[in-house]
């Protein structure tokens, strides 16, 4: 066992009801693990959208100036009241990430982990260490390394999810948006194993050739003049009647209903002012517009837009539906669920301006990684 620090760096992250956001690193006392706990050498833990929205919230980062080993930026005041819940309040930041068990509690499933390299979703992550019980980590495959489990819980899960709730809800085949990100290739590869017709929908005809380089079949391109034609025929081809949509604003979700309705009108029936009887589904996982949503309402009456998040979706799984797609990420780790990262980066340096204005372009390929234990 190795020796246990008495404290690690955390990135902490807190926006002011002043108006101001601040990041900094803290000095966190770490307690020996007890019980059925282990504490990991955190070595990995990528930088995703959902971890953006608490780390930089609705900051205006033109105003970031870095000073005293804190780096800060200005808050619209219109955005504050909705940021009540979290004002004031110092907040860790990362969902999930990877690393090397040091140290475990007496139980002896947690003894059975020191030395493995694990994974593990519980928040708090862009830190040296981590503290939480043996049940919550998932150790990785042998020859598997921290940047290769960091993240084998957000995207691959969501992409499962997506798959299941397909199958739960009663359809055969799904669209998805802003389709040429590490997620949205993961679900491919997912569609093209188990035989799931998919209608990916990109922005730049670039995006287009990462799909089609791995096996996409259906790529449609939202910028092309023809797009809402393109899209029906995807639709006509694959009967896709489920999209999940990471973009959220503006009139995507209300296109692809559109498409959806033309495609089931395409195969005839009686005709009814109601529009067609099947049933047309859009949920909305996403915020890469921020803007509000528009529905145009020519879709007939048989459809419905919702929310999609992880979390609730694993709490109704269940625990061993759960387990059976976190077998399968460990199964599949180095191929389905390859993720790939422009650079990696250290804690310090994610507190740079022109580290941060990077990292939060959300470009489709590129995905930064945090190693909170680089350099030091």
């Amino acid at each position: 066992m190795a020796d246990i620090p008495a404290s690690g760096l955390q990135l902490r992250s807190i926006i002011k009801s002043s108006g101001e956001l601040e990041l900094s690193l803290a000095e966190v006392a770490i307690a020996p693990p007890a019980g059925d706990e282990v504490l990991v050498r955190v070595e990995a833990s990528p930088l995703n959208p959902s971890d953006l929205g608490l780390l930089l919230g609705p900051a205006d980062l033109s105003t970031l100036k870095s000073e005293g080993g804190k780096t800060t930026a200005k808050v619209p005041d219109q955005f504050l009241k909705a940021l009540k819940a979290r004002l004031d309040e110092s907040m860790p930041v990362g969902n999930e990430g990877a690393g090397v068990v040091i140290a475990a509690g007496s139980d002896p499933a947690a003894q059975a982990l020191v030395g493995k390299t694990v994974a593990l979703l519980g928040g708090a992550m862009y830190a040296q260490y981590r503290t939480v019980k043996a049940g919550d980590v998932l150790p990785l495959p042998a020859g598997a390394s921290a940047a290769d489990g960091a993240s084998c819980f957000v995207n691959p899960l969501t992409a499962l999810g997506m798959t299941e709730t397909m199958r739960a809800e009663g359809h055969t085949a799904l669209v998805h948006t802003a389709a040429a990100s590490n997620l949205g290739q993961m679900l491919n590869k997912i569609c093209l194993k188990d035989g799931i017709d998919l209608v990916n929908i990109v922005r730049r005809p670039a995006q287009a050739k990462i799909l089609t380089d791995i096996g996409a079949k259906y790529v449609v391109d939202s910028s092309s003049p023809n797009f809402q034609e393109e899209l029906t025929q995807a639709l006509i081809a694959t009967n896709a009647t489920i999209a999940f949509d990471a973009i959220g604003g503006g009139k995507l979700a209300s296109q692809i209903l559109s498409a959806m309705e033309a495609a089931a009108n395409s195969r005839g029936g009686a005709y009814s002012r109601y529009g067609s009887s099947v049933f047309k589904q859009v949920y909305i996982y996403g915020s890469l517009d921020p803007k509000p949503s528009e529905l145009a309402r020519n879709f007939g009456l048989s459809w419905s837009v919702g929310g999609w998040l992880l979390t609730p979706f694993l709490m109704k799984l269940g625990a061993e539906g759960t387990q059976r797609l976190r077998q399968r990420v460990v199964d599949e780790l180095k191929t389905t669920f390859a993720s790939h990262y422009t650079a990696e980066i250290s804690l310090a340096e994610t507190l740079r301006p022109d580290v941060i204005a990077a990292y939060n372009r959300k470009t489709t390929g590129e995905k930064y990684l945090i190693n909170p234990n680089k350099g030091l």
